[in-house]
Formats: C-alpha cells, structure tokens, sequence
C-alpha cells in the first residue's frame, strides 16, 4: 500500500487529482496547520508547505485548506507550495465562535465524527444534541463516546438517556485509562484507511484516548481547574495522524462553543424524531410551535417526544435562523462593497487620459 493510500488516498480523490492536475504537481494530505505553515504529507513524506498568493486572493477564508483536505503541492527544495484544493466530499463547520456571524470550517473529508463526553462532570445532553445536530447536517456520521464510565455507579443510565434523542448512532461506554474497554469498540469503529474526527469539551479525556489509542504520548493529558471544575485546554491545534491499527484521526482543541449553522440547502433543523412526526400535522407548513392539529406538540403533551429534545429543537431553530440571516446580511454587505469597488476602479480607468 503507498503512503497516500494509507493516509486515505481513493479512487474519489484519484479522479479528482487527475481533472485538476497540472504538470509538476503532486497529491498531499493536510496534517496539521500552525500560523501559514501547513504539515502535508506527499508519497515521498512529511513536506511544510505556505500557500501559494493565487490561492489567498482568490478564495473565501473558510475555502483555505483545512486538515483533512488533498491538495495539489508543488514541491521545491526547502518546502513547498499549495496551489489548490482538491473538491471536498464533506466539511465540519461551525459558527466562527464570538458575535461573528461567520463560517468556521475545522475540518475536512471526514468519515465519522467521535463526541466525547464525560460522565464525570462533563455529561450535559443539550450540548450533545447541538454536536449531533452539526455533525449530521455537515453529512458526517455521529458516534458518541461516553468517556469515564467506570466514575459512575451505572453508566447504562446515560447511554439509554443518549439513545431516547433519537438520532439512532452508536452510543459507547468507556474508560480512556482501561486498554481492555477501549478494544471493545475499536476494533469495530475504527476501520482503516477512513478518518475520524474527536470532539468535545476540554476536560472530557480527548488526549487521554488518543493516547491510548496512539500507544504512545502525543498530547500531554490534561488537568481540571479546580476553580470552575472545567477543563484545560491540552491540545491547541488541529492534528491528522495515523494510528497502529491503520485508521486515521483528526484531534481537535476542546470547543466551549459550538454554533449551529446548519446545511446551506437545508431549511430548518431536521431532527429524526421530529421528521417522524411532522407528516402527520394538520398543516404542511406547521412550525410546530403554535398550531392546532400539531403532531409534535401532542406527542410533547403525551410524553412520546421527550420535552428535552423539543425545547432543544426549538433553541436550535432559533439559533440556525439566526446565523443564516445574519449571513445573508454579510454577504449583501460584501457585494454591496464589491460593487463600490469596481465602480469606483472603472470610474478612475475613464478619467484617465
């Protein structure tokens, strides 16, 4: 098997290199990002790469290269240089964290996202419902980790807690400090040559696993402050790396914030079990709120649809509204500007003489 191959490489990415590919360049997969440098890993190993001027000034920051994405590299002596993204089959994204109303992409061409909670302190099932509801509309499948299983009395409490969501995705008990728990579900989640992401909250025991997955100890393992029981941030990048059984996963920092977005083609927030419902309401356009004759609201009232899941529905709508009116507002305001721009150049070109 080639380097590539191993890294992910496959006849989707193949097709894709040879419509864009242009003589002297070669395929790379990114592996980590600091400031311009990017970590890619070529045929022939590891090369740090800057991208190329063309790439910048034409491109929207979220469309940079992200870990994860192939790109096109042209290799010189002392480094090399990024010419272009190869298409994504899919990207995670969030609302940029802070009152921006932008995109932040954190990775790309991913398989499978693991969320990690912990059952210690971390556990919190509305903040598992916004990762769920992200990851299952950037088309990535969820696979939840319920870490530090053996600090409570009966951890099947939880798992079944996770399951009455609705989202129907595996659902793991397990300790990062006890190997023997960890092959349990590895040997059947982690597959070769597909790439995983892991995601949570700082302090949940991210580092710990990919240690312990790792066989060695690539990220130092973090603490709890014991001013606010929260946990520190260990890992300060985003990080793509290989593991021993052969399949690939992408460390990512803790994220205190994680904003719905939403799919660009998707309108409102399409969760399973309300899906399920919604064809049985009086009105095709119900907004599940209001209406008589609507099958969610009774299936709130009988208790079939857990109350928890339908004010988390609701908070989420609100918040996926939001982001996409307030990213349809940056954008008028950009091409609004644009529009100034070129005016104002091709008025200066006709004064000219």
């Amino acid at each position: 098997m080639s380097t590539l191959q191993s890294y992910g490489w496959n006849e989707h990415f193949k097709h894709q290199f040879e419509i864009s590919r242009s003589s002297g360049l070669e395929a790379a997969r990114v592996l980590s990002i600091q400031g311009f440098k990017h970590l890619v890993i070529t045929e022939g190993g590891n090369v740090e790469a800057q991208l190329s001027g063309a790439l910048m000034n034409s491109r929207e920051p979220e469309a940079y290269p992200k870990v994860g994405d192939w790109v096109l590299l042209k290799c010189y002596e002392e480094g090399g240089v990024i010419i272009d993204t190869l298409p994504r089959f899919n990207q995670l994204s969030r609302k940029a964290p802070g009152t921006e109303s932008g995109l932040q992409v954190l990775a790309a061409n991913i398989d499978a996202a693991f969320i990690v909670q912990g059952l210690d302190r971390d556990y919190n099932l509305m903040r598992l419902q916004r990762y769920l509801q992200q990851i299952v509309q950037c088309n990535i499948k969820p696979i939840i980790i319920l870490n530090k299983a053996d600090l409570v009395p009966d951890p099947e409490i939880y798992r079944q807690q996770v399951h009455e969501l609705g989202y129907n995705c595996p659902v793991l008990l397990t300790s990062a400090l006890k190997p023997a728990l960890q092959y349990e579900w590895t040997s059947q989640y982690l597959l070769r040559r597909h790439t995983y992401i892991l995601l949570g909250s700082s302090g949940v025991g991210k580092s710990t696993l990919l240690n312990s997955l790792l066989g060695y100890k690539m990220q130092a393992e973090g603490a709890t402050s014991s001013a606010n029981n929260k946990g520190k941030h260990t890992t300060t990048a985003r990080h793509l790396v290989l593991l021993p059984n052969g399949s690939i996963i992408i460390d990512a920092p803790g994220m205190r914030e994680f904003g719905l977005t939403g799919a660009a083609e998707s309108e409102g927030v399409h969760h399973p079990l309300i899906d399920e419902l919604a064809p049985l309401c009086r009105f095709g356009d119900c907004t599940h709120q209001h209406e008589p004759g609507c099958a969610i609201l009774t299936a709130v009232e009988n208790g079939t649809l857990p109350e928890l899941v339908y004010r988390s529905y609701l908070k989420l709508l609100r918040e996926q509204n939001h982001f996409k009116a307030s990213e349809a507002d940056r954008r008028q305001h950009e091409r609004r500007f644009s529009k100034m721009v070129k005016q104002v150049v091709k008025h200066r070109r006709n004064r000219k003489y």
